[in-house]
């Protein structure tokens, strides 16, 4: 059982996930988020909801924030109006967000101020293990506060990673998530090149596969990407953010990042496109509409 009472907002990909398992677990859950529908379906799993989030915050001993952006947490957290100003001394803003670096030393500030502890927590998979109550935590702070948390981050994590002190922890998913998207920026530039190019696109995913092109990336949505498959598993418009966020924290840290840059001008080409919506690696269709050539599996070309 988890003891206190907590607040999740935001029930997207990772969040409807959070709650679910939550629940499971017999916490007394309290949820925003402004999709009805995703609030009624965590509600039917027993979640309680509030007026504002305001009146939430008030309530809970952990709240708990999973949306997209870090200016969407500074939004709803600062000023008068602000879910800090509403919390109670001792609390936990317990930031799942997938944020900036210099986002964690300002709220980590704000918190303070507020008499609140602000925790940095971001998560790495995808809503598919979080679902299962399968992703993984990367906590950085203090060993007590980690200790604290470990009833609330066991409903829903399968590993709990303490990587260092505060701000270690989202330093350490930027540089994650950069590489991963950079791998599939890669990927789907050259799966484009090689179906421009006449290249059989079974035998082309079958050998990289084999090879040292293999990665985690390629492992779930590689043949995903070439059979049409751009389900938002993780958008292209959050593959955009984190990416940018790591290109700006790298320049402030007196680091060239011509690849980075590029990178990230590869993901805003596809969003201007058009493809935010999409799966992260509908990166693929810039390309294909330069080329004019889709890249896809022969079995998919014979339906």
């Amino acid at each position: 059982m988890i003891a206190g009472k907590i607040g999740l907002i935001g029930l997207g990909g990772m969040g409807q996930g959070l709650a679910k398992n939550l629940l499971l677990k017999g916490a007394d859950l309290i949820v925003a988020d402004l999709d009805e529908n995703k609030v009624a379906i965590a509600t039917e799993r027993g979640a309680k909801t509030c007026s504002d989030l305001q009146e939430m915050a008030g309530q809970v001993d952990v709240l708990a924030v999973c949306i997209t952006t870090a200016e969407a947490v500074r939004t709803i957290s600062m000023g008068k109006d602000g879910i800090l100003a509403a919390m109670r001394r001792g609390a936990v803003f317990l930031d799942h967000t997938t944020v900036s670096a210099e986002h964690v030393d300002v709220m980590r500030s704000a918190c303070a101020e507020a008499g609140v502890v602000y925790a940095e927590a971001p998560m790495t998979r995808t809503p598919a293990h979080a679902d299962r109550g399968e992703v993984n935590v990367l906590f950085g702070g203090e060993a007590a506060l980690l200790e604290r948390l470990r009833p609330v981050f066991d409903a829903y994590a399968e590993n709990i990673f303490h990587v260092g002190p505060a701000g270690h922890a989202i330093r350490l998913k930027l540089i994650h998530n950069y590489i991963a998207f950079a791998n599939v920026a890669a990927f789907c530039e050259g799966f484009a090149l090689a179906a421009k190019e006449g290249l059989d696109m079974d035998k082309v995913i079958g050998i990289i596969s084999a090879a040292g092109g293999k990665s985690g990336m390629m492992d779930l949505y590689g043949e995903a990407t070439l059979r049409r498959d751009f389900t938002p598993h993780m958008s292209l418009a959050n593959a955009r953010k984190d990416v940018r966020y790591y290109a700006e924290w790298l320049e402030k840290a007196g680091l060239p990042g011509f690849m980075a840059q590029s990178v990230h001008q590869t993901y805003a080409l596809a969003s201007i496109m058009g493809h935010d919506d999409e799966g992260c690696t509908a990166v693929i269709k810039a390309y294909e509409e330069l080329t004019g050539v889709p890249a896809r599996l022969n079995t998919e070309k014979e339906q």
